[in-house]
Protein backbone atom coordinates (compact mmCIF):
# COMPACT_ATOMS: atom_id res chain seq x y z
CA UNK A 1 0.00 0.00 0.00
CA UNK A 2 1.38 3.06 -1.07
CA UNK A 3 0.06 5.57 1.58
CA UNK A 4 0.57 5.49 5.59
CA UNK A 5 -2.08 5.02 8.19
CA UNK A 6 -2.51 5.95 11.70
CA UNK A 7 -4.67 3.60 13.73
CA UNK A 8 -6.86 5.74 15.97
CA UNK A 9 -8.14 2.37 17.20
CA UNK A 10 -5.77 -0.26 17.49
CA UNK A 11 -8.82 -2.67 17.80
CA UNK A 12 -9.74 -2.03 14.62
CA UNK A 13 -9.96 -5.13 12.87
CA UNK A 14 -12.30 -6.75 15.61
CA UNK A 15 -14.32 -4.21 15.36
CA UNK A 16 -14.41 -4.00 11.30
CA UNK A 17 -15.29 -8.08 12.03
CA UNK A 18 -18.33 -7.18 14.14
CA UNK A 19 -19.35 -4.56 11.65
CA UNK A 20 -19.69 -6.95 8.89
CA UNK A 21 -20.92 -9.69 11.02
CA UNK A 22 -24.03 -7.71 12.09
CA UNK A 23 -24.99 -5.84 8.57
CA UNK A 24 -27.85 -7.83 8.19
CA UNK A 25 -28.06 -6.96 4.33
CA UNK A 26 -24.20 -8.67 4.08
CA UNK A 27 -25.23 -11.68 5.93
CA UNK A 28 -27.97 -11.97 3.72
CA UNK A 29 -25.67 -11.56 0.17
CA UNK A 30 -23.00 -13.74 2.55
CA UNK A 31 -20.41 -11.55 1.54
CA UNK A 32 -16.71 -12.62 3.84
CA UNK A 33 -13.87 -10.77 5.01
CA UNK A 34 -10.86 -12.00 2.49
CA UNK A 35 -8.06 -9.76 4.92
CA UNK A 36 -7.97 -6.25 6.79
CA UNK A 37 -5.38 -3.70 6.85
CA UNK A 38 -4.70 0.03 7.79
CA UNK A 39 -6.54 1.75 5.10
CA UNK A 40 -7.70 -1.16 3.23
CA UNK A 41 -9.97 -4.37 3.23
CA UNK A 42 -10.45 -7.24 1.05
CA UNK A 43 -13.86 -8.99 0.77
CA UNK A 44 -15.46 -11.85 -1.50
CA UNK A 45 -18.55 -13.39 -2.49
CA UNK A 46 -19.00 -17.03 -3.44
CA UNK A 47 -21.64 -16.43 -6.19
CA UNK A 48 -25.03 -18.08 -5.89
CA UNK A 49 -28.43 -18.50 -7.52
CA UNK A 50 -30.07 -15.56 -5.69
CA UNK A 51 -27.06 -13.37 -6.99
CA UNK A 52 -28.33 -13.84 -10.08
CA UNK A 53 -30.68 -11.11 -12.17
CA UNK A 54 -32.73 -12.61 -14.95
CA UNK A 55 -29.89 -13.28 -17.56
CA UNK A 56 -27.75 -14.92 -15.39
CA UNK A 57 -25.37 -12.67 -14.60
CA UNK A 58 -24.38 -10.80 -11.08
CA UNK A 59 -26.94 -8.47 -10.04
CA UNK A 60 -25.48 -5.12 -10.42
CA UNK A 61 -27.06 -4.25 -6.60
CA UNK A 62 -24.57 -7.30 -5.82
CA UNK A 63 -21.50 -5.91 -7.34
CA UNK A 64 -22.55 -2.67 -5.72
CA UNK A 65 -23.01 -3.61 -2.37
CA UNK A 66 -20.00 -5.31 -2.18
CA UNK A 67 -18.26 -2.30 -3.55
CA UNK A 68 -19.90 0.10 -1.12
CA UNK A 69 -19.37 -2.03 2.02
CA UNK A 70 -16.02 -2.98 1.65
CA UNK A 71 -15.04 0.93 0.91
CA UNK A 72 -17.31 1.30 4.37
CA UNK A 73 -14.99 -1.23 5.96
CA UNK A 74 -11.83 -0.22 4.39
CA UNK A 75 -12.57 3.82 6.07
CA UNK A 76 -14.02 1.88 9.12
CA UNK A 77 -10.23 1.24 9.81
CA UNK A 78 -9.29 4.85 10.21
CA UNK A 79 -11.45 6.00 12.43
CA UNK A 80 -11.55 5.82 16.34
CA UNK A 81 -13.32 3.17 18.14
CA UNK A 82 -16.68 6.05 18.85
CA UNK A 83 -17.09 6.92 15.53
CA UNK A 84 -18.37 5.23 12.39
CA UNK A 85 -18.45 6.13 8.64
CA UNK A 86 -21.62 6.78 6.26
CA UNK A 87 -21.50 6.45 3.06
CA UNK A 88 -22.26 10.19 1.38
CA UNK A 89 -22.00 9.21 -2.07
CA UNK A 90 -20.62 6.61 -4.70
CA UNK A 91 -20.50 6.49 -8.67
CA UNK A 92 -19.60 2.88 -9.80
CA UNK A 93 -18.38 2.20 -13.71
CA UNK A 94 -19.64 -1.55 -14.13
CA UNK A 95 -17.31 -2.36 -16.94
CA UNK A 96 -18.67 -6.25 -18.18
CA UNK A 97 -21.27 -8.47 -16.75
CA UNK A 98 -20.15 -9.89 -13.74
CA UNK A 99 -19.65 -13.89 -14.79
CA UNK A 100 -18.12 -16.23 -12.34
CA UNK A 101 -18.16 -18.39 -9.43
CA UNK A 102 -16.66 -15.99 -6.70
CA UNK A 103 -16.94 -11.86 -6.80
CA UNK A 104 -13.86 -10.10 -5.26
CA UNK A 105 -13.07 -6.60 -4.35
CA UNK A 106 -10.15 -4.52 -3.11
CA UNK A 107 -11.33 -1.55 -1.63
CA UNK A 108 -8.01 0.75 -0.42
CA UNK A 109 -8.37 4.61 0.52
CA UNK A 110 -7.01 7.15 -1.30
CA UNK A 111 -7.82 10.02 0.89
CA UNK A 112 -8.29 10.51 4.38
CA UNK A 113 -9.73 13.68 6.08
CA UNK A 114 -10.82 14.52 9.43
CA UNK A 115 -14.32 14.23 8.28
CA UNK A 116 -14.54 12.81 4.84
CA UNK A 117 -12.17 9.52 3.67
CA UNK A 118 -12.82 8.51 0.16
CA UNK A 119 -12.36 5.09 -0.59
CA UNK A 120 -11.60 2.86 -4.70
CA UNK A 121 -12.93 -0.26 -4.36
CA UNK A 122 -12.11 -2.51 -7.47
CA UNK A 123 -14.55 -5.58 -8.23
CA UNK A 124 -13.12 -8.97 -9.53
CA UNK A 125 -15.10 -11.60 -10.90
CA UNK A 126 -13.59 -15.46 -11.17
CA UNK A 127 -14.51 -17.10 -13.97
CA UNK A 128 -12.65 -20.82 -15.34
CA UNK A 129 -9.56 -19.81 -13.77
CA UNK A 130 -9.30 -16.49 -14.77
CA UNK A 131 -10.29 -13.18 -12.51
CA UNK A 132 -11.81 -10.15 -15.23
CA UNK A 133 -12.17 -6.23 -13.65
CA UNK A 134 -15.83 -5.97 -13.50
CA UNK A 135 -16.61 -2.80 -11.25
CA UNK A 136 -14.70 0.18 -10.62
CA UNK A 137 -16.03 2.21 -7.66
CA UNK A 138 -15.18 5.48 -5.87
CA UNK A 139 -16.98 5.87 -2.15
CA UNK A 140 -17.42 9.05 -0.46
CA UNK A 141 -17.74 8.51 3.56
CA UNK A 142 -18.56 10.81 6.53
CA UNK A 143 -16.83 10.29 9.59
CA UNK A 144 -19.23 10.51 12.52
CA UNK A 145 -20.34 9.97 15.88
CA UNK A 146 -21.53 6.61 16.63
CA UNK A 147 -25.18 6.66 18.19
CA UNK A 148 -24.94 3.21 18.82
CA UNK A 149 -22.21 1.24 20.93
CA UNK A 150 -22.11 -2.00 19.04
CA UNK A 151 -22.56 -3.97 22.44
Amino acid sequence: MGKEFKSKDPEYENRIRKIFHRANFINLLEIQIESIALGEVRTFVDVKDKHLQQNGYVHAGVISTLADHSAGGAAGTLVGEKQVVLTLEFKINLLRPGIGNRLRCEAKVFYHGATVIVVDSDVYALHKNREKHVAKATVTLAVVGSQYSGE
